[in-house]
């Protein structure tokens, strides 16, 4: 079992989350982050701090944004599980889900 990012996340990418991981398994794409499901260890350090509630267990993921399980799992099936998302930096590309997404509005 992992942690999940959701819709809440594309086009904020606050990085609370990523601050507050201790394993450093939050990486950011070009609109979204994701949560790297083989380095997780399930902490749930992540999901109280994320400003937007965009991170959920994967067990209770709202039905309306269980395709983001597959997108956060998709994301890595290039980039695959290189120990940590400081050293990888930001890439230049979304899982097509969250690729295909016209711009998400921020509430202020």
């Amino acid at each position: 079992m992992t942690y999940v990012i959701a819709l809440p996340c594309v086009d904020l990418k606050d990085r609370a989350c990523v601050d507050e991981c201790p394993v450093d398994c939050i990486y950011e794409g070009g609109r979204s982050l994701y949560i790297q499901p083989e380095e997780c260890i399930d902490c749930g350090a992540c999901e109280p701090v994320c400003p937007v509630e965009a991170i959920f267990y994967e067990d209770d993921l709202p039905e309306q944004w269980k395709d983001y399980q597959a997108a956060n799992e998709g994301f890595f099936d290039t980039l695959g599980s290189p120990g940590g998302a400081f050293k990888v930096g930001a890439v230049p590309y979304d899982h097509p889900l969250v690729a295909a997404l016209p711009p998400q509005e921020q509430a202020s």
